[in-house]
């Protein structure tokens, strides 16, 4: 009953992010093929997760599990359903002294279980001016955990204006997810190599708009 339920309230979910924000995925450097993938996405709103979720195919949406903090998603009754049970999230607790399993092990043994994922690289929500900040190392280190697997840049524009930080209630305006070429790490490339190479892969998505007048 659960799973019914579970099911059901994805399918709200997604009609519910249609009527308000009409995302639209804008797949630039890949198609939406059922192939595995690591989805990896700039991080302004506590919106971005549930976009990126919605604008998959349906076909993708069933096997793509996002990589979500525990401590946000099992605050309340509500998230511990949503998140748990519609998203099927990999909830990784951010507080390090509360961790009883290595991060990197939860998502690489959902990947080895046939599932894409999605992951937001900067490790926490970007509330600064900078279009990214810093990419934290597990990117690279699942990148290198399992490298055949495609490395898909995503980038939620608009976003942050449909729900601004600090809000519950979005505001209905459009936004586009953009999907890019997909990379893999090279052999012997460094860590600080690959996190510079995916970031910028990832700006490149980032839409120029003229200033104001």
């Amino acid at each position: 009953m659960r799973r019914i339920a579970a099911n059901i309230a994805g399918q709200l979910l997604a009609l519910f992010a249609q009527f308000i924000t009409a995302p639209r995925a804008d797949w630039r450097g890949i198609e939406p093929v059922n192939r595995q993938r690591i989805y990896f996405a700039n991080h302004t709103s506590n919106a971005d997760l549930p976009i990126v979720w919605t604008v998959l195919p349906p076909a993708l949406r069933r096997v793509t599990r996002p990589v979500a903090a525990a401590d946000y998603w099992l605050k309340t009754k509500a998230r511990a359903f949503i998140g748990p049970e519609v998203f099927r999230a990999i909830l990784i607790d951010r507080r390090t002294d509360h961790q009883t399993e290595d991060p990197i092990a939860k998502i690489v043994t959902a990947l080895d279980e046939g599932a894409s994922v999605i992951i937001f690289p900067e490790g926490g929500r970007n509330r600064s001016d900078d279009p990214l900040m810093p990419f934290k190392a597990g990117l690279y280190n699942i990148a290198k955990a399992r490298p055949e697997i495609d490395l898909v840049p995503t980038w939620i524009d608009n976003i942050a204006s449909v729900m601004p930080s600090g809000e519950v209630i979005p505001v209905p305006l459009g936004c586009t997810v953009i999907f890019g070429a997909p990379l893999h790490v090279g052999e012997e490339e460094s860590k600080d190599a690959f996190l510079a190479r995916s970031s910028e892969a990832l700006s490149d998505l980032m839409p120029i708009r003229e200033p104001s007048a």
